[in-house]
């Protein structure tokens, strides 16, 4: 056999295998176990989340934040949250998804507090638990005709 072909064909396995290798930071493989929308609730209530947030649908203690601070969670989204995009949005809000209900916010304004060393990890499954089937997923309307 040519051993151009046999080089081309271990270099484009390689290659292929190489592409095929998880990013050590992906996301894949993690699952969170079942959790308590109830508890969820609670623990939102608790950790003073509806200081800034709203939950579309849900009955929650008034935020108390100034008007340009509050976020307005669940509702109709064109981008169902899954359980991976809330975890984020929780414990590094920085890189969650920004289409949330909210008003424009200046730059130097962190985005949420820190909540990493101030919740467990039961208390996050069940937040997530609880907030994930507030989104609805926005259908678009049917395309007009000339």
């Amino acid at each position: 056999m040519n051993s151009r072909i046999v080089l081309t064909t271990v270099a484009i396995a390689t290659l292929s295998a190489l592409g095929c290798a998880p990013n050590p930071k992906s996301g894949r493989g993690f699952e969170l176990p079942p959790g308590n929308a109830e508890k969820g609730k609670a623990a939102f209530v608790q950790l003073n989340c509806t200081e800034c947030h709203r939950v579309d649908g849900v009955e929650l203690p008034t935020p108390t934040a100034k008007l340009e601070l509050i976020v307005t969670l669940g509702g109709e989204v064109t981008h169902l949250r899954t359980y991976g995009e809330l975890v984020t949005a929780i414990i590094h809000p920085r890189t969650a998804p920004s289409n949330e209900q909210r008003a424009p916010r200046p730059a130097t304004q962190p985005p949420m507090k820190d909540f990493n060393r101030a919740m467990t990890v039961e208390e996050l499954v069940n937040i997530v638990t609880f907030l994930q089937p507030t989104y609805r997923e926005l259908v678009p309307p049917p395309p007009q005709g000339p």
